[in-house]
């Protein structure tokens, strides 16, 4: 019995880095590595609404995941900021674009939460 229930706590764990971890790879593939990036588009300022909205959701997404390495603390940081820079931006105040260009400098995220 006790072997039942570690073995499906450990799936459930698997379960739950996985789905984490497709989350922070779908983020990369779709908002932030491609030339016309929808996180590169907002921090020119020249993202909709509805595009700023959609940001939105991705990284409040990316705040729920976990790295695939390093500092918990330090992954929360990082996505939060890219959460505040967008709000930031829907409200109209123009820090938010220079927060949002800080926030998405790619290698400051790699560096510390980046996999081999």
């Amino acid at each position: 019995m006790k072997k039942t229930v570690l073995t499906l706590l450990c799936i459930a764990v698997g379960i739950g880095s996985a789905a984490a971890d497709a989350t922070v790879k779908s983020a990369m593939k779709k908002y932030f590595k491609p030339e016309d990036a929808l996180a590169k588009k907002a921090g020119k300022g020249e993202a909709s609404d509805a595009e700023l909205s959609e940001l939105l959701k991705c990284f409040e997404a990316l705040t729920k995941a976990k790295p695939a390495e390093g500092d918990d603390s330090s992954w929360e940081k990082k996505t939060t900021a890219l959460v505040s820079a967008v709000k930031k931006i829907q409200a109209k105040d123009a820090s938010g674009l220079s927060e949002l260009k800080k926030a998405t400098n790619c290698k400051a995220c790699h560096d510390p939460h980046k996999g081999k």
